[in-house]
């Protein structure tokens, strides 16, 4: 069996690790200690035999935790206005790019986390999370300056990094429904992202933007001590452990697939974060006149994301059952004709637009994961989803830190206008995925 060695600078650099596994050392497919290609029935992916499901009240926490992820990072863009307005700023814009540093290392940061979780372990890794989040969030509520709240934003982006490439494999290693589990835990994330709009926007005005830093940094150390009491310890570190993908694909496919799985996270993600980060102030923009009050615009944008969060557990009972390929191809290319409405509607048409727009991102969150659990095996699975967010979100952070000059630069309806060609660009890389036919007849071929 291949030895784990340094860890590779790009995602495609982990096929060879998924594709060693399947071989002995010897290179005899059926030599002893070899792992044969099969597909393994889905009931079976992502938990290994005789290992019992997380306990209800673990799986519970993880969950939170991905609520807690995407609500830390999207609290400056919610309290941006009040902020800006303490420090000095005439307009929301200007101070936009002091938060890419968030982004930038919420990528980055995912490469040494997802190492870290597989060869040191997935529950210490937690720890760090919730203990780490919760005292960055206290620090950025004490920042006095533009520049202070970038390094209290940055560190907050760091210690998020952790979630993803750690969280969500840690979940899935022990369930019989992948799919189910995934959807559930995307319901989760993106009810931090509606908690983002409806909490910050309360907090900023009942006690202003501070406030909604220290509340959830305070609600993540008290998870944390909940997931230390809660959370035994998982046994060896995944990266000493060897466990087949439930699909296992050619060198060729899987290359392709890994490709694929890169290529469309960049894009998901730019749409993701110019939503997010931008609906507030589109919103305001739009209803102007209609709707005045902060905390009334953070209620419509937390139900737009509450009732699109939803689609995610619906889009995770599909994934058991549909073909992931064709799915997500239909996914992806809902996006283009709510993107497009969204770019001239105004009022309550923009709230439904918005609401077809987020309820469609939203849904195509879980099949990055969904094909990281069905195509990689368990003991890199870490690192692969920790270089996937790494280019993802390395690239994606440009989109915040040019929202803001773009948007001041030209409009709104420019930038959603170029969102629907990204979603294209999306639905054009999703053709490139390998069919589970293919992979059936690749499977069966190397056996």
């Amino acid at each position: 069996m291949k030895t784990k060695n340094a860890m590779p600078t790009l995602p495609l650099a982990l096929a060879g690790d998924s594709i060693a596994m399947r071989r002995s050392s010897s290179g005899d497919p059926g030599g002893p200690g070899a792992v044969q290609p099969a597909l393994v029935p889905a009931a079976g992916l992502g938990q290994d035999a005789g290992i019992p499901d997380h306990p209800r009240d673990v799986a519970l926490l993880l969950n939170i935790a991905h609520a807690l992820d995407h609500l830390f990072l999207l609290i400056f863009a919610t309290a941006v206005g009040a902020i800006a307005a303490e420090f000095g700023f005439s307009n929301w814009e200007d101070l936009m790019p002091y938060s890419v540093g968030a982004f930038l290392l919420f990528g980055l940061g995912a490469v040494p986390a997802g190492r870290l979780g597989d060869l040191w372990g997935r529950r210490p890794m937690m720890l760090i999370f919730f203990f780490g989040l919760g005292a960055a969030a206290l620090l950025t509520a004490l920042a006095q300056g533009p520049w202070q709240l970038a390094g209290g934003l940055a560190l907050i982006g760091l210690f998020a990094a952790i979630y993803h490439p750690v969280g969500i494999p840690m979940l899935v290693q022990r369930t019989s429904r992948p799919g189910v589990v995934i959807g559930i835990n995307g319901l989760a994330g993106n009810l931090g992202v509606a908690g983002a709009a409806l909490l910050t926007g309360l907090l900023v005005q009942w006690w202003g933007w501070r406030a909604a830093f220290v509340v959830p940094g305070l609600a993540s150390l008290a998870c944390g001590v909940l997931f230390a009491m809660r959370c035994g310890p998982q046994g060896p570190a995944p990266g000493r452990t060897r466990k087949p993908p439930q699909v296992v694909l050619s060198p060729t496919d899987l290359a392709r697939a890994l490709f694929v799985m890169t290529a469309a996270a960049i894009t998901s993600a730019l749409l993701f974060n110019f939503t997010t980060n931008g609906n507030t102030q589109f919103m305001v923009e739009r209803f102007d006149g209609l709707i005045q009050n902060p905390a009334m615009i953070g209620l419509l944008l937390a139900v737009i994301y509450t009732l699109a969060s939803l689609t995610q557990v619906v889009v995770g009972h599909w994934i058991d059952r549909i073909p992931l390929k064709r799915l997500y191809f239909v996914m992806v290319l809902a996006q283009i004709p709510w993107l497009a409405l969204s770019a001239v509607a105004s009022g309550w048409w923009l709230f439904a637009a918005l609401l077809g727009v987020m309820v469609f991102i939203f849904g195509c969150i879980p099949f990055t994961d969904a094909m990281i659990v069905k195509y990689v095996d368990d003991s890199v699975r870490s690192r692969v989803a920790g270089m996937r967010l790494a280019v993802s979100f390395g690239v994606s952070s440009l989109a915040v830190w040019l929202l803001g000059p773009v948007v001041k630069a030209s409009s709104f309806t420019s930038l959603f206008l170029a969102m629907t060609v990204i979603a294209a660009a999306t639905a054009a890389l999703v053709l490139m995925l390998p069919s589970d036919a293919t992979a059936v007849r690749a499977a069966r071929t190397e056996t």
